[in-house]
């Protein structure tokens, strides 16, 4: 963790990104509960876990998820400004790529509310996989973009050089995912209110812990 003085204008930058960042994981977490939620959690059967979500939740549940979503555009900004005394090109190349991942998640999430209503309507199965051609296969991308972006925050927060401490690296957004999957699999009882929402937990977690180490920057005399 190297030496904690930053500008005035910089420490307040680094905090209002993180703030936004915070309140993406927040409120795209809320929306996108309201959009996948299933007591059942029958998360493995395709497209059923729509069938319990209701066309008046999934309409809220998508405004919130997608006016949230942008935040964390800014997001990254914060988690490129927390890496950057680590190397500027390694730190950019995880904000560019956390923020590339988070746009085309937006527009994934601004497709749930369709899905639901296509499983509502009791849609043929042609359209289903259509909606899984366009919309699904770009879940695979912001999937190598949190990978990359993981591998990336992890070397950098292990170098000792960032505004973190080391230990932050076990913060890393497959890590934590990985932890939702196990708490699903050995406490579903839990882990069905995780597993739905598990990548804004996962960030959620880590702007938090992100936010208390830029609080502790001092500013330059």
């Amino acid at each position: 963790m190297r030496n904690q003085h930053v500008s005035t204008s910089q420490r307040r930058l680094i905090i209002a990104t993180g703030l936004a960042g915070l309140f993406a994981s927040i409120l795209v977490g809320v929306g996108e509960f309201l959009l996948h939620y299933d007591p059942q959690a029958r998360y493995a059967e395709g497209f059923a876990f729509f069938e319990g979500v209701t066309r008046d939740r999934a309409t809220i549940g998508h405004f919130i998820g997608v006016f949230g979503a942008p935040l964390y555009v800014v997001g990254a900004c914060h988690i490129y400004l927390m890496l950057r005394p680590a190397g500027e090109t390694a730190a950019r190349i995880a904000g560019v790529v956390m923020a590339y991942g988070c746009i085309i998640g937006a527009v994934w999430i601004g497709s749930r509310a369709t899905a639901v209503e296509l499983v509502a309507t009791g849609s043929p199965a042609d359209q289903l996989a259509l909606y899984e051609l366009r919309y699904e296969n770009l879940l695979q991308v912001v999937r190598v973009a949190v990978l990359v972006l993981s591998a990336l925050f992890v070397w950098l927060c292990l170098t000792g050089r960032t505004h973190y401490p080391r230990w932050l690296a076990l913060l890393n957004p497959i890590f934590l995912i990985i932890l939702a999957f196990a708490i699903f699999f050995t406490a579903p009882a839990v882990g069905k209110f995780i597993m739905p929402i598990a990548l804004n937990v996962a960030y959620f977690a880590l702007f938090a812990a992100s936010l208390i180490y830029a609080l502790k920057l001092n500013e330059k005399s």
